[in-house]
């Protein structure tokens, strides 16, 4: 494993958001949703996310996520991608979002 110090893991703008729309996305490669994310000041922002397997569209809404939000947008079939969705892989290398423990304000920065 590679290490770094402080400054670069600053370099990353994690942020908590709110899912306040999901709907299918039949033009992607791999089953995903397209999803939108109350990132509080910075707005709300689209995203593909290949969670299919474990969740559904109506679990998905409101459900709180931590996203990174400084990579360069990024052109996924149709959909131009703006935040990364975070997650971890379980066993079958299926997708289970990265959550927060409590409800935090949208937008919030991890520190």
């Amino acid at each position: 494993m590679n290490t770094i110090n402080w400054s670069d893991f600053e370099k990353i703008d994690f942020r908590a958001g709110t899912i306040t729309k999901a709907e299918e996305f039949p033009e992607a490669r791999n089953p995903s949703y397209k999803v939108w994310v109350d990132l509080g000041e910075l707005g709300i922002k689209k995203s593909s996310a290949q969670i299919t397997h474990h969740y559904t569209i109506d679990e998905l809404i409101g459900k709180q996520v931590i996203c990174v939000c400084n990579f360069p947008v990024k052109q996924i079939g149709p959909l131009l991608s703006e935040v990364l969705v975070t997650g971890f892989p379980d066993e079958n290398n299926n997708v289970i979002l990265a959550t927060v423990d409590k409800n935090t304000p949208n937008g919030a920065k991890l520190y």
